[in-house]
């Protein structure tokens, strides 16, 4: 077929949900719908689009602005009576869907000192990125992990976990990232809470980053066959570290900057079956280009500042700043400053992607590789 012809074809198929109206077609239509059933040729362009075409809408959640907010959910409710004390982050374009973006949930849980979570286990996936504050800790099937700012730690779906401030600790803020849209789309969403409430803690403490952590090595006798990860934390202070030794022997991604998978040690793989995480460092003065992906992105200013020209829009971030790319969005992103580095963590759904054979990644061809800004 030429390309004329396939040009024709294409705009007589694009017009195939616009066949005219008539009586006979009504009446037909009406009758369908009493059957419960419908003309494909009336919805064919919404099932089936051309593209991926996200109701997600690119959004920034500016920390500055929510975090008295957050705080003041210290004084209203108690973590016996509302669970978790949370706010959470709502995208306009998901309609009734809690989301941040795409079948992605994210929160900013807080706490004080003293006060622990109880135990519960629930079929999504979970992560916590801590944002603020001292003597957080999460405890997962017994495992207990200390957590500090930046770390980030890992609740498995299936597992028991619960999560608190030490006695001598300080409020702390983080993250919650969840597949809770996922999970909730698929109408496989079980929630439990623990019979006792807390769990046993049958391992000596942060034994999973000690048995997981070393560099290039894998416990011979751990014997881990767990879909996910069993190294439930990942530390910030090695994670920033690594960035900064793979900044001064590699140039990086031309889309992302000097880019690092958080992985599963046993296998290589993906932290979780249905979440992945990143870290990226971006120099200072770095701008990259714009690609776009089959995948939902949240994304947290861990360090530093910049700004993120989403499908032509412009988000400036600050550290702790929440920003979201919903799929197949262009992205690009530039560090705002000329002497000091910025790193960006995220979680996205790439390993549903996948796995299902359905990733797909473009550069931006035009104008050297990046957006014009929308008027």
């Amino acid at each position: 077929m030429n390309a004329q012809k396939f040009d024709q074809y294409a705009e007589d198929v694009a017009g195939r949900a616009n066949v005219a109206d008539t009586p006979e077609l009504r009446a037909y239509y009406a009758r369908l719908a009493e059957l419960g059933t419908g003309a494909l040729w009336t919805v064919a362009n919404k099932i089936e689009p051309w593209e991926p075409a996200s109701t997600s809408q690119p959004m920034l959640w500016r920390y500055a602005d929510l975090r008295a907010d957050v705080l003041r959910a210290l004084d209203l409710v108690t973590p016996e009576k509302a669970g978790r004390r949370v706010v959470y982050l709502e995208n306009p374009g998901r309609g009734d869907v809690v989301a941040a973006v795409g079948w992605l949930y994210s929160g900013l849980q807080v706490m004080n000192p003293g006060e622990c979570a109880s135990s519960h286990r629930h079929s999504a996936s979970a992560l916590r990125f801590i944002m603020e504050g001292s003597g957080a800790y999460t405890v997962v099937d017994g495992h207990r992990v200390t957590l500090g700012a930046n770390d980030f730690v890992l609740t498995p779906n299936g597992t028991w976990h619960e999560h608190g401030v030490a006695k001598e600790g300080t409020v702390c803020i983080w993250q919650d990232g969840l597949d809770i849209p996922l999970m909730n789309a698929l109408e496989a969403n079980f929630y439990e809470v623990h019979p006792d409430l807390r769990q046993a803690e049958g391992f000596p403490l942060d034994d999973t980053t000690a048995s997981w952590a070393g560099s290039g090595l894998r416990p011979q006798s751990d014997g881990w066959a767990k879909p996910y990860s069993p190294m439930l934390k990942y530390g910030w202070g090695p994670t920033y570290e690594a960035l900064c030794r793979l900044a001064g022997s590699s140039d990086g991604s031309p889309y992302d900057g000097v880019i690092m998978d958080y992985v599963n040690p046993a296998t290589g793989g993906p932290v979780m079956q249905t979440i992945g995480a990143q870290i990226q460092l971006l120099r200072p003065g770095e701008r990259t280009k714009a690609h776009r992906q089959v995948g939902s992105f949240v994304y947290q200013c861990a360090k530093g500042s910049g700004y993120s020209i989403i499908n032509g829009q412009r988000f400036d971030w600050r550290e702790r700043d929440i920003f979201v790319v919903p799929a197949w969005m262009w992205h690009e992103h530039a560090n705002g400053s000329e002497r000091e580095d910025a790193c960006l963590f995220a979680f996205h759904d790439l390993p549903v992607m996948r796995s299902l054979g359905l990733y797909r990644e473009e550069a931006l061809a035009d104008n050297d590789g990046h957006q014009p800004l929308a008027a």
